[in-house]
């Protein structure tokens, strides 16, 4: 994703690598970065500010590495760190169902920008999961209750960003399965 005239997604998707650097994505090997530059490029396609496109770049650190909100804050400051802190699930609440609803809840609390990067975060999602399916069958169970957490996601996104192209575009990467 080439990024001029966004500073602050040039600063966030370099942090983001280095962040991230040796983790890899289950479905295929992949670097996991290739999931954060994706919702960034997403979010960038919709017409997202650098603020917001950079929050897509930070959306994984804050579950995925040693990364605080605090740490965001100071470096990206509080815009940024509050839209990450958004999509974020609480690893406190047990129970899948439970931390998934409480993470609903939360983005649509967080308000507009919130549910966007929310949105490009389950498009990417939702292709990962066709990619898994396609490669094998293994861990059915697992992929049908992310599906259907998918489509819970998707009707919050429609009845709280209607008429935007990011629900449109998880409605059609949901429709693939």
């Amino acid at each position: 994703m080439s990024v001029p005239g966004l500073p602050q997604t040039r600063a966030a998707l370099v942090y983001a690598r280095d962040q991230h650097r040796g983790q890899v994505r289950e479905v295929d090997g992949a670097p996991f970065i290739t999931h954060p530059r994706e919702v960034a490029s997403l979010l960038y396609a919709a017409g997202a500010p650098d603020h917001l496109i950079a929050a897509g770049a930070l959306h994984d650190v804050i579950e995925k590495t040693p990364v605080t909100g605090f740490d965001l804050r100071r470096r990206f400051g509080s815009t940024i760190a509050a839209l990450v802190l958004a999509v974020s699930e609480d690893e406190h609440i047990p129970g899948y169902a439970e931390r998934k609803g409480a993470l609903r809840h939360q983005v649509a609390e967080a308000g507009e920008e919130a549910l966007m990067l929310f949105a490009a975060d389950k498009i990417s999602k939702a292709r990962e999961l066709h990619l898994e399916v396609q490669r094998s069958r293994r861990g059915r169970r697992s992929s049908k209750r992310r599906l259907a957490y998918y489509k819970l996601c998707l009707e919050l996104l429609r009845e709280r960003l209607p008429g935007s192209p990011l629900v449109d575009q998880l409605d059609a990467e949901l429709a693939r399965h």
